[in-house]
Order: structure tokens, then C-alpha cells, then sequence
């Protein structure tokens, strides 16, 4: 494969890599690099959307708060995908909460200009859209593998979805927010994870978690992790020159 033109924009982002050069030239000037720090705060619930997210090397949780103060997660969006989806389905707001689940890099749009692209660039309209169901297929597999499967199935079906998006086999995270991710309580994670870890398939600590074994850990999941990656290959395209099973 020959290696990216330096003189065109360039993006780790799936979605904008996905649209044709000239498309994606016409997009840049409207993208702005940006630093998003861990649990920095994307889009609020009933707030003004002011702007959307293509993400690089980081990642967000979408969370669903409940009258008690308490969250789940219901969708997470890495370099597959964008933060914003409802600017591009006509709202202004979400009910959901962004929040950045791994530090990293991402390019932001203004949400105004994120409307004016859409309308004037008709294959970026068609290829998001296309990830608006390729997402809402997500959420709607968390859904039920939240309510049908096990907490150790539903945990390695997480940790598949965070390496994917992970820059490398390791990530922050602490067991207490794993809790919240998967909507059990801590104890239930910790035990969990411990048999993981003894499993050899992960190696975690000081709020780190490390795969070490992902051949073992997709074998240790539910069928949704594969059903919601094969459904956005479907969607969208594999990652170009991907000579490997799953999104890296």
C-alpha cells in the first residue's frame, strides 16, 4: 500500500478517512485539532449542542443519568465514530451525557458549520447517516446484552470495545467506573475481573487495565461484541489495509 500523500489532509479518524480526498478537503478547514482530557465533558444533557467531535486517539462514554444521580452507559465512540449525533438528525440537544473516557486527540466542529457541511457535502450526509444506524445498533445490542448475559460476558464484551478504541493494549480504568459502565455494582466488577485477570486475559491495576490474552477475551464474550463490529464493517468499511479480526 502506498503511503498517504503528505500534501492531503490526513485523519485517524474512520469516518472523515472514509470520505473521498477532495470531500475531506473540502471539510479541513473547518476542523480544529484539539486535546480532550480524561472525563472532560462533551455535551451535557439538555444543553445547546455547540459543537461535535470527530475523535483520533481518544474516546467518549455516552451516559444515560437517572433521578438518583446515577448513570449507565449506553453507547461508547471512539475514532469509528462521532460525538454529536443529534446536530446531524435535526436536535440541538440530548438527553445523554459525553463525557471523555481516555484522553486523546480529536477534531472539533463548530455545530453551525457542522449543519452547512452536511447540506453541501451530500457523501459526508450519506456516510453519517450510515453511522447514525450503525450506532443506534450499539445501543441498541447494549441494551439487550445488559438485560440477557452474564457480567463476565457483558465485561469482556466491553474491554473488546475499549481495546478497539485504546491506542494500545493498555487504559485507564478503575472498577468503579466499570460498575457504572456495565450498571452492576462494584463488587459484582471486582469479582469479575479477578477471574479475568486469573484467566490470563487481562492484567489490571493502580486504575489501569492491560489485554494481554484478546483471542481469549473475545471467546470469553457474548456474541454482541462481534455482531455490533460486523454490522458497522457493513455500515461503513473495514479499517483500510485491516489484515486483522477486529478495529486496530
Amino acid at each position: 500500500m502506498a503511503p498517504p500523500d503528505p500534501s492531503l489532509p490526513h485523519t485517524r479518524n474512520r469516518l472523515l478517512a472514509a470520505l473521498s480526498p477532495e470531500d475531506l478537503s473540502r471539510l479541513w478547514p473547518r476542523l480544529e485539532p484539539v486535546e480532550l482530557g480524561l472525563r472532560e465533558i462533551l455535551q451535557e444533557p439538555e444543553k445547546p449542542i455547540t459543537a461535535v467531535y470527530f475523535p483520533e486517539t481518544s474516546w467518549a462514554s455516552m451516559l444515560a443519568y437517572m433521578e438518583d444521580g446515577d448513570a449507565a452507559e449506553v453507547g461508547l465512540i471512539g475514532r469509528e465514530g462521532m460525538v454529536g449525533l443529534p446536530v446531524l438528525l435535526g436536535g440541538d440537544s440530548d438527553d445523554l451525557e459525553a463525557m471523555v473516557q481516555c484522553a486523546g486527540t480529536a477534531l472539533r466542529m463548530d455545530a453551525a458549520a457542522f449543519r452547512e457541511a452536511v447540506e453541501t457535502i451530500p457523501a459526508l450526509r450519506t456516510l453519517l447517516l450510515r453511522y447514525a444506524l450503525a450506532h443506534h445498533g450499539q445501543v441498541a445490542r447494549t441494551a439487550a446484552c445488559n438485560g440477557r448475559h452474564h457480567t463476565d460476558q457483558r465485561l469482556a464484551r466491553w474491554l473488546l470495545m475499549a481495546h478497539d478504541r485504546a491506542e494500545g493494549d493498555e487504559f485507564p480504568m478503575t472498577h468503579e467506573f466499570l460498575s457504572m459502565m456495565l450498571g452492576v455494582r462494584r463488587a459484582g466488577v471486582t469479582v469479575t475481573a479477578i477471574a479475568l485477570q486469573k484467566a490470563e486475559l487481562i492484567c489490571y491495576g493502580r486504575g489501569r487495565i492491560e489485554i494481554t490474552d484478546r483471542p481469549g477475551l473475545e471467546a470469553a464474550s457474548c456474541e454482541c461484541y462481534g455482531v455490533a463490529r460486523r454490522a458497522y464493517d457493513s455500515l461503513i468499511g473495514p479499517p483500510p489495509g485491516a489484515t486483522r479480526p477486529y478495529w486496530r
